[in-house]
C-alpha cells in the first residue's frame, strides 16, 4: 500500500497497544487516502491477513493498527466493519473483532462452489477474450513462473488471485465475481499457507497454463472442465498440506 510524508493528526486519547501485535506491527507513517482512508486500511489489513502476520483467530487491536496505519482509530473501526462484512474477520459481543477461521468442513464446501462457479466463468471468459487479455495471462503465467523459481509464496499468491479475477472479468457476470470473491476471501486464511510450497505453486502454474490454454482454443466445455478441475486439485493440495502439518 502506497505510503506518504503527510501524517494525520493523533488521537486525542492514547490508547496503550497490545504488546504482541505492537511488536510485529511497527509504525510506517500514514496512509495515502487515495480512494478514501478506510478503504485503504481495509485493503492493508487484508494484506496482513494474507500473508498471515495476522493469523486465523487473532483478535485485531485497534491501537496497534492505527499506531501501524499513521492515523486515528476512526478510521480503523470503518475498515474492520468492510473486513466484517466481507467475512474476512468476524465481530464477538463484549469481546472484540478477530481474524475468522473457518472449519475444515466449510472449506470443502466453499471449494465446491468455487469450481462451479470458477467453471462457469471459464466458459462464459471465451467470449470476452481479445489480444489484451491474451496478452495479460501470459504475462501473469510468466511472473508466476519465476515467483515459482524463486519460491516467493506472497507474490505467487498474488498473482495468481489476479489470473482468477481476469477470468472472472471476462465472464461478464457480476453476480458470479461477487459470489466467486466472497468464497474467496473465507478461503485466504486457509489457502495461504500452502502457497509457499514450491511444488504446490509449479503444480498449479502448469494448471493455469492448461486452462488458459482451454480458453484460448475457444472450447468451452474443456475450459469449463479444466477450470473445475484446477480448484478441486487445488483443495486436494490443501489437504494434503494439512494432513502433512497434522501428522
Amino acid at each position: 500500500m502506497a505510503l506518504c510524508k503527510t501524517r494525520f493528526p493523533p488521537p486525542k486519547t492514547q490508547v496503550q497497544p497490545d504488546s504482541t501485535q505492537e511488536s510485529r506491527m511497527t509504525e510506517r507513517g500514514p496512509l495515502k487516502p487515495e480512494n478514501g482512508l478506510p478503504s485503504a486500511i481495509a485493503e492493508s489489513i487484508k494484506r496482513l491477513i494474507f500473508t498471515g502476520e495476522l493469523k486465523p483467530g487473532e483478535r485485531l487491536n485497534e491501537a496497534a493498527l492505527a499506531l501501524r496505519m499513521g492515523t486515528s482509530r476512526g478510521p480503523i473501526r470503518e475498515a474492520i466493519r468492510t473486513l466484517a462484512g466481507s467475512g474476512m474477520v468476524t465481530a464477538v459481543v463484549n469481546k472484540g473483532v478477530y481474524v475468522r477461521q473457518i472449519s475444515v468442513r466449510e472449506m470443502l464446501e466453499i471449494y465446491d462452489l468455487r469450481a462451479l462457479i470458477f467453471g462457469f466463468a471459464a466458459q462464459r471468459a471465451i467470449e470476452n477474450l481479445t489480444d489484451e487479455h491474451r496478452a495479460r495471462f501470459e504475462t501473469l503465467l510468466a511472473a508466476m513462473d519465476v515467483a515459482c523459481e524463486k519460491g516467493d509464496g506472497t507474490h505467487y499468491y498474488e498473482l495468481n488471485l489476479a489470473f482468477h479475477a481476469l477470468v472472472l472479468d471476462l465472464s461478464n457476470n457480476q453476480r458470479a465475481h461477487q459470489a466467486y470473491n466472497d468464497y474467496v476471501n473465507e478461503l485466504h486464511l486457509f489457502r495461504r499457507r500452502f502457497f509457499n510450497a514450491p511444488g504446490n505453486m509449479r503444480h498449479s502454474n502448469q494448471e493455469h497454463r492448461l486452462l488458459y490454454e482451454a480458453i484460448a482454443s475457444g472450447n468451452s466445455n474443456k475450459a469449463k472442465t479444466t477450470a473445475e478441475r484446477h480448484v478441486l486439485s487445488g483443495r486436494h493440495r490443501l489437504l494434503s498440506t494439512l494432513d502433512s502439518t497434522n501428522a
